[in-house]
């Protein structure tokens, strides 16, 4: 990996665990919020909902932002928010004050999650974009890691409303300033909107529009299963026979078993293209769902499915982030991805609630019928967008 993009690299790493890892308060004081709200539990949970709802709804609109000012001004202002929205929750008296905040942090979230940190990094790496954006995603899949011990001792010392107060600081005193500070200014662009020092190009003709509905879809069906599953796993273990302990032990291990699977991936310094990395995990995925049906909850078809589930869904956390590499330059990258965003945190916000709804109005094979169908579905959309690759072209001097 080119030395350049390393200072970029660790300071979005450091911004992305405190990002994920302060929105993922509620998973562990949502009781707390609820008791002292007079909130159902349910509602309490519905703000990451919202959240999601917000990130997508305010991608595309985000998308000038980034395509015009680039992401280092717009990931600052979106800490800012942030902040806002961390003090919001923690001055909440009720329900309208508490979703109001979390429609803020979803705002916030648009600028500064993921997405952002994506377009941010393929300003700085260009060409090298995937590799860096592979090694981003294997630190910030510890964000919850760090982040739900510090809570739990937050909240345990503090309360739940200091807490809060606590993370705005660190969106204001510590995510605003990486960014100001750590992050170049993108480089000057020319008359077309693109880079003056970009090496390669694609071929003249962008992607036609079918395309990019292929890609949104393929990329939202997976975020769908992956989302979904992540919400319902341990319930989902349940249905198959497992006593509690046993099926918070098997779940535990999906996330050492998706770092594992993305440092691979990131290992492999870029041999494989997204669509390559995609068509992989998603052919694991739906035989994942396909051994766990037919094992009848014996322990050896839990600890495959959880083997290969969490394998693919680490990988193809990566392959949704770099599909749009393999179809469109810098310049044009950053449009695309706010735009994809839309439908993938949509699906996001409503996969739980969907899977959940299954779960508890039919039986497990509900929720594993319909993530293997949405599995193939992607897959198949992968290998029609492995027919469309561009070939690159080498750019004039």
């Amino acid at each position: 990996m080119p030395k350049k993009i390393i200072p970029a690299l660790i300071v979005l790493a450091l911004a992305q665990v405190i990002g994920w890892g302060t929105v993922g308060l509620l998973t562990i004081v949502a009781r707390q919020i609820a008791a002292d709200l007079q909130m159902s539990l349910e509602a309490v949970f519905a703000g990451n909902s919202v959240q999601y709802v917000l990130m997508g709804l305010c991608a595309p609109i985000l998308a000038g932002a980034f395509v015009g000012f680039g992401a280092r001004p717009v990931m600052m202002a979106g800490s800012a928010l942030g902040a806002l929205g961390f003090t919001g929750l923690a001055l909440a008296d009720g329900p309208v004050l508490y979703f109001t905040s979390w429609v803020i942090l979803g705002a916030a979230g648009s600028a500064t999650l993921t997405t952002a940190a994506h377009i941010a990094l393929n300003e700085v790496a260009g060409k090298d974009a995937k590799g860096a954006i592979g090694a981003l995603m294997l630190v910030t899949g510890l964000a919850s890691s760090i982040f739900w011990p510090t809570t739990a001792f937050l909240s345990h010392a503090l309360a739940w409303r200091a807490t809060c107060l606590v993370y705005a600081a660190l969106m204001l005193c510590v995510c605003l300033p990486l960014y100001g500070f750590g992050l170049p200014r993108r480089a000057k662009m020319d008359e077309h909107g693109a880079a003056s020092s970009a090496a390669v190009t694609r071929t003249e003709q962008p992607p036609a529009k079918s395309t990019f509905y292929l890609i949104t879809a393929a990329i939202s069906l997976n975020g769908f299963i992956s989302f979904g599953f992540s919400a319902v796993l341990v319930e989902l273990l349940k249905a198959e026979g497992l006593p509690a302990a046993d099926a918070v032990a098997f779940a535990s291990c999906v996330g050492v078993i998706q770092v594992s699977a993305r440092a691979v991936d990131f290992l492999g310094g870029g041999r494989w293209d997204g669509i390559a990395t995609g068509l992989v995990a998603g052919a694991a995925l739906p035989l994942a769902m396909v051994i766990l049906m037919a094992g009848g909850g014996a322990y050896w078809s839990i600890a495959a499915f959880i083997l290969l589930y969490g394998a693919s869904s680490g990988v193809l956390a990566v392959a949704r982030a770099t599909i749009p590499l393999v179809f469109y330059d810098k310049a044009a990258y950053a449009k695309a991805t706010s735009h994809i965003s839309l439908p993938l945190h949509l699906a996001s916000a409503v996969a739980a609630p969907v899977l959940a709804g299954l779960l508890t109005r039919y039986d497990q094979n509900a929720v594993l019928g319909l993530a293997m169908v949405l599995a193939c579905g992607a897959l198949a959309i992968l290998l029609v967008l492995s027919r469309r690759r561009p070939a690159l072209a080498a750019a004039a001097p």
